[in-house]
């Protein structure tokens, strides 16, 4: 089954070498060359996974994946940046993007974030023995993809509803970076561990009442990141 492309870059030539080898993994893609024409197509096509790049004519990558979070929490946002804008990367997820890669980028490694991403939405789609998760005033529902504290909804993107989940299904259990970025975004490449601490730190923003001090996401300092047991 073909899997539903869109391409937000105006490079032709980078546009359409990943289109071309898009097709080498079973996926059709559209390609946009400005950041409006992005929205408006996204909004009208039925699209499972969205490249996107940073810098756009007319509306820049940031507020394209801002406008398509707006309506759309769950289908994956891939970002292309340059090396020197980790500014640029660190908004892109704040926004909402669920992964990014550095220009230049090999088209293997490209590969193999969509695939990741394809792995993670076709594991949302299995049925689960455990619907809810209920930890502390923590409430986890996995069919309906949602999580709320205290009886208030959490606005969590898909990626930081995914790595709650992995965390709030495994107390106690301490996971390296290495280990979140194998598990929860289905890759491991080094260099991208920092991926993992803006999440986390987007993550404790939402659930925890002192970010500084948390209760749910603990540091296990030299090692990694667990969730507190006593909440389980």
């Amino acid at each position: 089954m073909n899997h539903k492309i869109l391409i937000v870059e105006d490079n032709p030539e980078i546009a359409n070498l990943i289109q071309l080898h898009l097709k080498d993994i079973q996926c059709q893609a559209d390609i946009t060359a400005d950041g409006l024409k992005g929205v408006e197509q996204f909004n009208k096509g039925d699209y499972e996974l969205v490249i996107l790049d940073i810098m756009l004519p007319v509306m820049d990558g940031l507020d394209v994946c801002k406008r398509i979070r707006e309506k759309n929490k769950l289908t994956p946002v891939i970002m292309l940046t340059s090396k020197s804008s980790e500014l640029d990367r660190v908004l892109g997820l704040e926004i909402g993007a669920d992964d990014y890669i550095t220009k230049p980028f090999s088209i293997p490694e490209l590969l193999a974030r969509v695939k990741a991403q394809f792995r993670r939405l076709d594991a949302m789609a299995l049925p689960v023995t455990t619907a809810k998760i209920n930890l502390g005033g923590l409430s986890i529902d996995t069919e309906k993809h949602n999580a709320s504290l205290d009886g208030k909804k959490l606005e969590l993107t898909a990626k930081e509803f995914d790595l709650l989940l992995h965390f709030a299904s495994n107390p106690g259990h301490v996971y390296s970076r290495v280990d979140l970025l194998d598990k929860v975004w289905g890759y491991s490449y080094e260099g991208y561990e920092h991926t993992v601490n803006s999440h986390i730190n987007r993550l404790r923003s939402k659930i925890e009442d002192d970010p500084t001090n948390p209760q749910y996401i603990l540091t296990v300092w030299g090692v990694g990141y667990k969730f507190n047991e006593e909440h389980s």
